[in-house]
Formats: C-alpha cells, structure tokens, sequence
C-alpha cells in the first residue's frame, strides 16, 4: 500500500512538474476582450508578405537567381551589422565635445572594425561587394560614400571613390527599391520572413 502511494505521489509530481514546464516554454501573455460571457483573444501577428513563385526561362537563369540569393545570404549580415555599427559610432559621436575627441574615437573606431571584419570581407567576391554597397545604402538610409564623407572626410571619401570606380564600381550607387533592385528587396524581405 505504502509502494502505491509512493509511486502515485512521484508520478502526480513529476506530471505536474512536466506541465509546468511546458507552460512556461510554449505560453505567453495576449489580450483579451470579454463579449457577454465570452472571451476573445487579441495576438499581433507578424505581417508576411506573398511573392508569385519565380518562374524561369532556362536552367541558366535559375542558376543565376540562386546564385544572386546564395550572394545576398552572405552579405545581408553585414549589411544589417553595419547599420548596428553606425548607430553606436553615432550614439557615441553625440556624447563627445571636441572634434579631436570625435576624430580620435572614430580612429579607434575603424581600426576595430579592420580587426573585426576586414579577413572576412576581403575574400567576398566583386559581386558580393556589389551587392554590399546596394545593401548598406538600404540598411542605413545613405550611400557608402556618403557614410565614408560623413565619417573620415572628404578626401577620403575621394580615395576609396577613386579606388572603386578603377575596378568599375561606385560607392554612389542608391538601392532602387522600386527599380532595378526590386527582385534583390524581394528576396531580402523573404529572407526576413524565413521563406528562403
């Protein structure tokens, strides 16, 4: 008898116990409405956006559209880290007084960031770069040249310009969102969503 209790009692303890837990991985708190004895439940839900499925004229642009997507998987990070990384030097920027304190927190800003990143960021192909460039005017609001006039000066900005436009490229180049770079945002807003 005493066997019966024992075991009943552990089994009633580790089922509440497994409940419990349960509660607290899959519960959360949502609003709710009471409507004449009833109760209606209120849940923000994420906004997913639908995009026709890509249909494609040979295998050739098939490759390509999973190239492009394959490229904007590794650059998307850096992308959104970028504009991080902006928003902190700027914070920070804000609180300093003299100009020789901003210059010399932007130094030992950027040679941080060299540290960081510059190993990974060498070895992204001219594509990748490309698509960084896009990518870091539509993650921060602003051109790449425009963060490099703002952050180092003006003749740096003209360096790396210079630099840039001697392998074809341009620092100005904006993200047309509605134009030319409309399939690039979609992707993007499916990697967003998990759908890629």
């Amino acid at each position: 008898m005493k066997k019966i209790i024992l075991l009943s009692t552990f089994l009633f303890l580790v089922l509440f116990a497994n409940s419990q837990i349960r509660v607290e991985a899959y519960g959360y708190i949502v609003e709710g409405k009471i409507n004449d004895n009833d109760t209606t439940l209120h849940v923000n839900l994420k906004e997913v956006i639908v995009f026709a499925p890509q249909k494609f004229k040979n295998k050739r642009q098939k490759r390509k559209y999973y190239r492009l997507v394959r490229n904007l998987k590794k650059v998307y990070p850096y992308a959104k880290l970028a504009n991080l990384k902006l928003k902190e030097i700027e914070t920070h920027l804000g609180t300093l007084d003299t100009e020789i304190a901003r210059k010399k927190y932007i130094k030992s800003a950027d040679k941080q960031l060299r540290d960081e990143f510059e190993d990974e960021l060498v070895k992204l192909t001219i594509t990748q770069g490309r698509l960084l460039i896009k990518l870091i005017d539509r993650e921060t609001g602003n051109t790449t040249y425009h963060l490099v006039k703002e952050l180092k000066g003006n003749f740096s900005a003209f360096l790396w310009q210079s630099l840039a436009r001697l392998f074809g490229e341009n620092l100005k180049d904006d993200f047309e969102e509605e134009g030319e770079d409309k399939l690039i945002d979609q992707i993007l807003i499916m990697i967003d969503n998990g759908q890629l």
